[in-house]
């Protein structure tokens, strides 16, 4: 059984970037496995007195989608929320290689290098430190994924460009995504804002239709090992 470790920066980038193939991998029986990075509420929410209370609810959300896609564990890395450009690249680096050494996964999925947000990029940049590929390293598959109101809004130069080598047919797990995605109550917004159920919709339908496929998730494959 394949053991899989999605890293995401923020309670809900998982879901959004990815929650039809979780689903898809937790029903082919893969250990399925979510890291979520930072609290997700402290700059958000930096003013307010019940700042504590507003992260666990965080968690929460977080744990309800869990369970509606089939993730066995969510860990969080704590640090703070759209901060990360602030903290130490080694203090991102050993959340995320503690994580991968207690796990031991042989696939990992991360953040694209090329997102508007900059706690994603700094993700992906601990990430590539956490499963570098010295003598030992278990992780042989490794995926970036988009996620919605972060990837798209990057200005279309061919270095920071999403380019997608990996398409993942969701049309049988697509129900359970847009419901997962509803657990986040904090975070759904209205019809067009690309964090809305129905633009994930219209999202996982156009890129099916450029491969010919139904509902898909993409992709951005870097290493695969055999």
């Amino acid at each position: 059984m394949n053991k899989i470790l999605v890293i995401a920066a923020h309670p809900d980038d998982e879901v959004l970037g990815m929650g039809g193939t979780i689903a898809k991998l937790a029903a082919q029986g893969c250990e399925v496995n979510v890291l979520i990075v930072t609290d997700g509420s402290s700059s958000q929410y930096s003013e307010s007195a019940n700042l504590a209370e507003i992260i666990e609810a965080k968690k929460q959300e977080t744990w309800a989608c869990a369970r509606t896609l089939g993730v066995k564990n969510v860990y969080y890395g704590e640090l703070p929320d759209m901060k990360l450009d602030t903290v130490p690249h080694i203090t991102i680096n050993k959340v995320i290689e503690s994580v991968i050494d207690q796990l031991q996964p042989d696939t990992v999925f991360t953040h694209f290098w090329g997102d508007v947000n900059q706690d994603h990029v700094n993700v992906y940049k601990s990430t590539m430190v956490a499963v570098r590929p010295v003598q030992g390293q278990g992780v042989k598959e490794l995926y970036c994924y988009r996620v919605p109101s972060s990837t798209e809004w990057t200005p279309c130069k061919g270095d920071s460009m999403f380019m997608p080598n990996c398409f993942v047919d969701i049309s049988d797990f697509a129900q359970q995504k847009y419901e997962a995605f509803g657990k986040y109550a904090t975070e759904l917004r209205n019809y067009p804002h690309p964090r809305s159920v129905q633009h994930l919709q219209e999202l996982d339908v156009a890129h099916g239709l450029e491969v010919g496929m139904g509902s898909t998730e993409t992709f951005v494959l870097l290493r695969k090992l055999d």
